[in-house]
């Protein structure tokens, strides 16, 4: 029987019960495709991640939801960077591998920060809806959205819709009984994205991110690190001046509450962080 050393930590947590929850395994060698996503299931985390050795980077990263396997997504990648540094006493400073590309990862203390794979350079795609039927889809008035949906893609690509305000924001509902009707991203995922630039706050922003479930119905993502990195594919995309640096709050509808730091440097780099808290320890048995 194998056992296999796994690590429960939060992603952009600010406070022990805020930010994304993750699961990383260790090592695992000796797991198959099928083992590693029957996990993922078991714990039922918005993502497990799996630590292999890679022949390119500091370790070799697998990303599972309880669905599917994912080229690339940002709390994984900022958690998985945590335990790394730990397990093979890295330093501050360590690569990772992923099937999106090899993603640099540096801490300082527990904020870590990645800088997003952006292989082949920024992708930006129309979402082929209007303003008024993306409206619709989110339960909100066509005045609600700053600009036209569009897809973005810095490692993974996502829907992404700007909001006037940030009360706006909090109003998003999606339609459920409308799902056949989302927009499905290059990997056939429905997702979405929305932002607001807080008025009151300068360089706040508020945001939320929902996704179609395995099954039915949608979920809402507490704290979504790739979709934080394509708002900053946004922000190159419009136009907006360089360097720019955002804090970006996601998770206050469903009560776990994420801060998320975003730069996007004058030659267009884009990076992502937040704090990193490990809660538990464990073994499975196989």
């Amino acid at each position: 029987m194998a056992s296999y050393a796994f690590r429960l930590l939060n992603v952009f947590a600010e406070s022990t019960f805020g930010g994304n929850q993750l699961c990383v395994f260790e090592d695992a060698r000796g797991m198959d495709d099928a083992t590693m996503q029957a996990l993922a299931l078991q714990f039922n985390l918005s993502e497990t991640t799996f630590i292999l050795p890679s022949e390119h980077a500091t370790a070799r990263v697998r990303v599972f939801t309880p669905g599917y396997e994912m080229r690339f997504a940002g709390h994984p990648t900022l958690g998985t960077a945590h335990v790394v540094r730990d397990l093979f006493n890295t330093g501050d400073t360590l690569s990772l591998e992923f099937t999106a590309g090899l993603v640099p990862v540096s801490a300082e203390g527990d904020v870590w920060t990645l800088t997003a794979p952006q292989n082949g350079g920024l992708k930006t795609a129309p979402a082929n809806l209007t303003q008024a039927e993306m409206a619709a889809l989110l339960g909100l008035n066509e005045n609600d959205l700053l600009a036209a949906p569009v897809w973005i893609d810095t490692g993974a690509d996502q829907l992404l819709v700007a909001l006037r305000s940030t009360d706006a924001v909090r109003r998003t509902s999606p339609d459920t009984a409308h799902l056949d009707a989302w927009p499905e991203s290059s990997l056939e995922r429905k997702t979405v994205y929305v932002f607001a630039f807080d008025p009151d706050r300068p360089g706040r922003v508020l945001s939320r991110y929902f996704f179609s479930k395995q099954g039915g119905g949608v979920a809402e993502d507490p704290g979504t690190g790739s979709a934080c990195a394509n708002l900053g594919g946004w922000l190159v995309a419009n136009g907006h001046a360089l360097p720019a640096q955002y804090e970006i709050e996601q998770g206050e509808a469903v009560q776990r509450p994420c801060l998320l730091r975003l730069k996007v440097s004058a030659d267009r780099a884009i990076q992502v962080g937040g704090k990193v808290i490990e809660i538990g320890r464990g073994r499975i048995s196989l």
